[in-house]
């Protein structure tokens, strides 16, 4: 049963890099991994002799089509320095460098590896807007794909189904989107820095630059509504309602607990983590959840004996602002249509009860897809202990997070529950 499953040998984070989130001519994949894993060197506390890490699990999910190159492991590991151990690369879709972590964490658990770098890389921007959607849509089904689905008509199709269930309408998808453009101006390496009060008053004053008349818009909802400002894309997926295409790395490196102070007297250990699989849309139970979502939770909840009242804050994926407001009802942490209420209420804020993605999430740090799961995860990192900046979570003690990153079209969902101690 999914509750029994227990780690055998615990495991910690013991640093954490990412690099800048965005659209880089003039950066490579090695370039963005490297940026990554420097950071990480220096994250350790108490120093990291690279020469220690025993094994590389590196997610990508097409760097193959992106640009034109695959084998990233060995890539990887020539580039770190880390030739000739084992490097292993894992695709699941967007959830790819989860599993890298996933995989580093069994094999720590199992006693065949004591200290393990995982991470994740994906370089997306040297392709055009439409050679990237067909490249993503790769990671539908073949069904979804022969029906000519993209990703924003898969989720505007779970929006449409979310509406008509709950009666709710766009207006509450701006309200993600708003809390996203709040949080990621204090994330230094987020790829958009603006909220979209910023962007309003950017558009009002290019117009008044070229004597066009300026919009009067009343409120951030306003602007949403207006179409020259926020086109649609597939309805009810709106331009603000889409994460972007982005260039990105990330990285943790994982050791088993019983080392974990000797590299920092603050380490984060890994509680609970868990792994589901999805059918096509055409197959799923429910429009308005994600089977594999809740596989994963009752995996992760299980083996590290919380439950979703115990998780402080989550960092999840909202590729698109519907998909937010799904992945907080699966997880437990609101109730099937209510979601959507709590968001508008403020409960999700970084000051409300239950914050989500405080680091402007794939709607606004950018999503890098081979790179997003462990991006979240350093949010969790940095939150857990007190890193997090501007964007810290205030007046909270924290010691509870968790991430949630979901592949293709919820083929492959993953949860992870990180604790302070």
């Amino acid at each position: 049963m999914a509750g029994k499953r227990k780690i055998g040998r615990g495991v910690a984070i013991v640093g954490a890099g990412m690099s800048n989130f965005g659209m880089f001519r003039d950066k490579d994949s090695k370039d963005l991994f490297a940026e990554a894993f420097r950071e990480l060197m220096d994250s350790v506390d108490k120093g990291l002799d690279p020469r220690d890490i025993q094994a590389v699990w590196i997610g990508n999910f097409s760097n193959d089509f992106f640009v034109h190159q695959a084998h990233w492991g060995p890539i990887i590991a020539d580039l770190t320095g880390l030739a000739p151990r084992a490097v292993t690369r894992t695709e699941g879709a967007c959830a790819s460098s989860t599993l890298a972590v996933r995989d580093g964490i069994m094999a720590i658990a199992s006693g065949m590896y004591d200290i393990v770098l995982a991470g994740g890389v994906e370089e997306m921007s040297k392709r055009t807007t439409e050679e990237v959607t067909e490249g993503l849509a790769l990671a539908t089904s073949p069904y979804e794909g022969e029906a000519g689905f993209t990703f924003p008509g898969v989720f505007g199709a779970l929006a449409n189904a979310y509406f008509h269930k709950y009666g709710v309408g766009r207006e509450h998808l701006m309200n993600v989107t708003i809390k996203s453009h709040e949080n990621a101006p204090l994330n230094p390496k987020a790829q958009f820095k603006h909220t979209i009060r910023d962007l309003m008053e950017a558009r009002k004053e290019k117009a008044r630059k070229k004597g066009l008349p300026v919009p009067e818009w009343a409120d951030e909802k306003e602007a949403l509504f207006d179409p020259a400002f926020n086109p649609p894309v597939a309805w009810p997926m709106h331009l603000f309602d889409c994460c972007p295409i982005s260039d990105g790395a990330s990285c943790v490196l994982l050791v088993a607990e019983e080392l974990a102070k000797n590299f920092t007297n603050d380490p984060i250990y890994v509680v609970g983590f868990g792994q589901g699989s999805g059918r096509g849309l055409h197959a799923c139970p429910s429009l308005t959840s994600f089977e594999a979502n809740r596989q994963a939770a009752a995996e992760a909840y299980g083996m590290s004996g919380l439950k979703p009242r115990d998780i402080q804050f989550a960092e999840v994926h909202d590729c698109f602002s519907i998909a937010e407001l799904i992945h907080i009802e699966d997880l437990g942490f609101f109730g099937e249509g209510e979601a959507y209420k709590a968001v508008a209420e403020g409960e999700t804020r970084r000051e409300g009860r239950m914050p989500i993605n405080t680091s402007g999430g794939l709607k606004c740090k950018g999503h890098p897809v081979g790179a997003t799961g462990v991006a979240q995860m350093y949010e969790v990192w940095k939150q857990l202990r007190g890193e997090a900046g501007e964007r810290q979570i205030p007046g909270r003690d924290l010691y509870v997070g968790a991430t949630q990153n979901l592949g293709g079209t919820g083929g492959t969902c993953t949860f992870t529950i990180f604790e302070r101690r």
